[in-house]
């Protein structure tokens, strides 16, 4: 492991049991949105803090195989060997899987989502198709020990539904669903035909994180171009006559 990431990791590993320690403290206890913040820290360091402490124990076994390695006796060198080839193997393991977990994270990956099935082509095989891929994904959810709940469903004659959306809640909804956006097929003979005829139905599915609540919003007035427009060209008595357009510009962004 080159210096600069044991050094990073050093640092993380302080800055855990610093955590550790606020958050048996009671004045932080009593600080709901300090706890839930130095919370989520902790759960965020956990992972990768344990990985490292592993990388540790496998370096000094590695060490203490290496030292026996010119013992003068045969079978402990043999077995010092064994040793070494087990914890370079396990060394590279871990040092992989450190660097993913140290790789930039999307902000938003701990975020609860709004999940939307549309029925598409394929009339009442497609609601059907609909239906069938809000149970597989509330599965998933109860899999993941998160919570959906539906929010809003348009259902059809048959049980199917042609929209619903879903608010999923839960640690990394985000990060393990942003990725289903786009279009779902099927191709089967459907309850609805008669003749059994192959039929291809659609749905597309929808993932938005949630977004922050409207009081952790903080938009700067001065920070904004409002621009306004009139209709151009002949006829209309309103034509060129009222401002029917209006653009609002976020300079620092654009």
């Amino acid at each position: 492991m080159n210096s600069s990431l044991e050094t990073r990791l050093e640092a993380l590993a302080q800055r855990y049991d610093e955590v550790l320690a606020l958050l048996a403290d009671p004045a932080v206890i009593g600080d709901a949105e300090r706890f839930r913040k130095l919370s989520q820290e902790y759960a965020e360091l956990n992972d990768v803090v344990a990985l490292y402490r592993e990388y540790r124990r496998a370096a000094d076994e590695r060490r203490a195989a290496e030292a026996l390695l010119h013992d003068p006796d045969s079978e402990l060198r043999a077995m010092a060997a064994e040793e070494v080839a087990r914890t370079k193997a396990q060394l590279e393991r871990i040092e992989r899987e450190l660097e993913r977990h140290l790789l930039p994270k999307d902000p938003d990956d701990e975020r609860n989502v709004f999940l939307e099935i549309r029925a598409g082509t394929g009339g009442e095989e497609s609601a059907l198709f609909a239906a069938e891929l809000l149970r597989m994904y509330l599965r998933f959810v109860e899999r993941q020990r998160w919570s959906g709940e539906i929010v809003s469903a348009s259902e059809s004659d048959l049980g199917g539904y042609k929209e619903v959306i879903v608010r999923i809640v839960g640690e990394g909804a985000w990060s393990k669903l942003k990725f289903e956006s786009g279009g779902h097929r099927v191709q089967r003979v459907p309850e609805t035909e008669a003749q059994g005829r192959i039929h291809t139905s659609a749905c597309t599915v929808a993932v938005l994180p949630e977004a922050d609540a409207i009081n952790e919003v903080v938009l700067n007035p001065a920070e904004l171009r409002i621009d306004t427009f009139r209709a151009s060209g002949a006829g209309g008595q309103h034509v060129n006559k009222t401002e029917s357009a209006i653009r609002v510009t976020h300079l620092p962004t654009g």
